[in-house]
């Protein structure tokens, strides 16, 4: 059987975004380049390996790369190491434009400031979570897994990846609704629900791999801003939040049977999860 269309292609294609490794040649200006000790050369050819973006309309139809250059992409990931301390500002892309041996006007190479270094943290973040299944053996255990508990153990580890920024997190969710950024967050949070089933084994193909998805979608969402809030030791709050929630949105998904009563979940929750993210929906 076809595997459905990702929901959003729906109502309107959004572009969604991968970390992929990519060798790249680039041509490095001395415009943005700060001084460096060495003899200076007029422009340096060199050939890196570094993460860059990868743009595609969900998991079935490759498009070409992120517009992030060489250079962003090597701003943006020294600029994380700031995020803990500066949170998702101007200043940690100064931070990390020096820190990479750029000059602070460098910055001007993201418009969309802040806003690209969240996307860029999101989409790294992503690509840890698929790197710790794939090499690190994250869902492995001792006792048989269905795909229920490898969606919690995969979203709870998704979560404890917020712990350093967990202060500066509330911040960047006010910046990622605003109305101009909506569209692009959604379509990250699509991705990683979308990824969550996909490496929990899920291979539903029939009208619930989209009430999955959604309902996926706004179980995290809920669980992040819980974890904003949540003082206790290791997440525990958060992690007993999250067990009710999938548990609800289970119980719901059993009752499902038509289409009538698909779409509708799937309108109910997605108004649910415009308001987890502060929109006056």
């Amino acid at each position: 059987m076809t595997r459905p269309q990702p929901l959003l292609t729906l109502s309107r294609r959004y572009l969604t975004t991968i970390v992929t490794p990519r060798t790249s040649t680039t041509t490095t200006s001395r415009l943005l380049r700060a001084p460096q000790p060495q003899p200076a050369r007029p422009h340096l050819r060199i050939t890196t390996t570094t993460p860059l973006i990868r743009t595609y309309h969900s998991i079935h139809y490759p498009s070409p790369t992120h517009p992030y250059t060489n250079s962003q992409t090597t701003i943006l990931s020294a600029a994380l190491h700031h995020v803990p301390t500066h949170g998702f500002t101007r200043d940690a892309l100064t931070l990390g434009a020096r820190d990479a041996g750029f000059l602070d006007v460098s910055v001007q190479l993201f418009p969309r400031a802040e806003f690209d270094l969240i996307l860029f943290y999101l989409a790294s973040r992503r690509g840890l979570l698929r790197s710790k299944v794939e090499n690190d053996n994250l869902l492995q255990s001792a006792q048989p897994q269905s795909v229920d508990d490898k969606i919690k153990v995969l979203i709870m580890e998704r979560l404890r990846m917020n712990a350093e920024v967990r202060e500066k997190w509330v911040d960047a969710l006010a910046i990622m609704s605003l109305g101009e950024n909506i569209p692009m967050s959604l379509s990250e949070l699509h991705a990683l629900s979308d990824d969550i089933l996909s490496l929990a084994g899920d291979v539903s193909v029939d009208a619930s791999w989209y009430s999955k998805r959604l309902a996926i979608a706004a179980v995290y969402a809920s669980s992040e801003f819980m974890m904003t809030r949540d003082t206790s030791a290791g997440l525990r709050d958060t992690e007993e939040f999250l067990g009710r929630r999938l548990a609800d949105a289970r119980a719901v998904g059993d009752k499902l049977s038509g289409v009538k009563q698909c779409l509708g979940f799937m309108g109910t929750t997605a108004v649910g999860l415009g308001r987890s993210w502060g929109l006056k929906i």
